[in-house]
């Protein structure tokens, strides 16, 4: 025992028969993940992939790995003692708008924000498909993805790459905040903690000059998170002409600062070389 080190000891490893990989966890088990994890943690940025990319190739791993029947079951089993949770899916509210549909949104309200950075962006306002949701999980991800650039401006997460990491940590504690499920929250989690752990890592790795930023858009997620209501529940339609702090005052908005994070946000997506 005195020959093996310290941090090396108490390592048991298992025999197998098997020719494969063979773990307790679904997600070692599944290689384009394995593939996927270190491809976008040690990776740097660059315009031939983007990280929207990244995102759009984790979907259908992540559905893979999904037991949609025991989901659905912890959605049902968590209406019963969640009251907000339970209405928000009775009311079963889709948005169906077009970006035209905000063009009369004053300068300085929520629906004008979100007009003027669309527009100048040229962002598509349904960053997932279009789809009539069957399942309580599909209205979940439909939603998520519905009110995604919302919570960018109720956040006060800016519209760049180091701005996403306050809506992202918003989510992780909001969600464990609000759902009395730890496993149901777990799993409503997932994208959002894979999406974020590309941010973490290549921070640290390839751009640490904007680390203590991507701290305080972590920070600032996490305590919007744990003090405020559920507001990724909200019909967004109803705060469109209000001004933006009378909006996060009525959806119980805690905490929000709007940061700058534009040049940070460029030099970490390689739009410019230095601050």
């Amino acid at each position: 025992m005195d020959d093996i080190p310290y941090l090396a000891r108490g390592v048991k490893l298992l025999g197998t028969d098997s020719s494969v990989l063979v773990s307790s966890s679904k997600y070692l088990n599944h290689p384009r993940l394995r593939e996927w994890i270190a491809f976008i943690a040690l990776k740097k940025n660059g315009p031939d992939f983007p990280p929207a990319a990244e995102m759009y190739q984790l979907l259908s791993f992540i559905d893979e790995l999904r037991d949609f029947d025991h989901i659905e079951h912890m959605i049902t089993e968590e209406r019963k003692v969640n009251p907000a949770f339970d209405k928000w899916f009775s009311d079963w509210w889709v948005s169906d708008y077009t970006l035209d549909d905000l063009k009369d949104c004053a300068p300085g309200t929520v629906g004008g924000i979100y007009y003027k950075t669309a527009s100048e962006g040229n962002y598509d306002i349904q960053i997932v498909p279009d789809y009539k949701p069957k399942t309580q999980w599909q209205f979940y991800s439909l939603r998520s993805g519905q009110t995604h650039d919302y919570e960018h401006i109720l956040t006060g997460g800016g519209f760049n790459y180091m701005g996403e990491l306050i809506p992202y940590w918003f989510r992780l504690a909001t969600i464990h905040t609000h759902i009395q499920n730890k496993e149901l929250a777990g799993e409503m989690s997932v994208l959002s903690i894979f999406g974020t752990m590309r941010y973490v890592i290549r921070t640290m790795l390839h751009y640490p000059q904007v680390w203590e930023t991507a701290l305080s858009c972590i920070e600032q997620g996490i305590r919007i998170g744990r003090q405020s209501d559920p507001f990724w529940m909200a019909k967004m339609e109803d705060v469109w002409h209000v001004p933006l702090e009378e909006a996060r005052a009525k959806l119980g908005v805690r905490g929000a600062v709007d940061l700058d994070t534009q040049k940070e946000g460029e030099f970490w997506g390689g739009q410019r070389t230095t601050l």
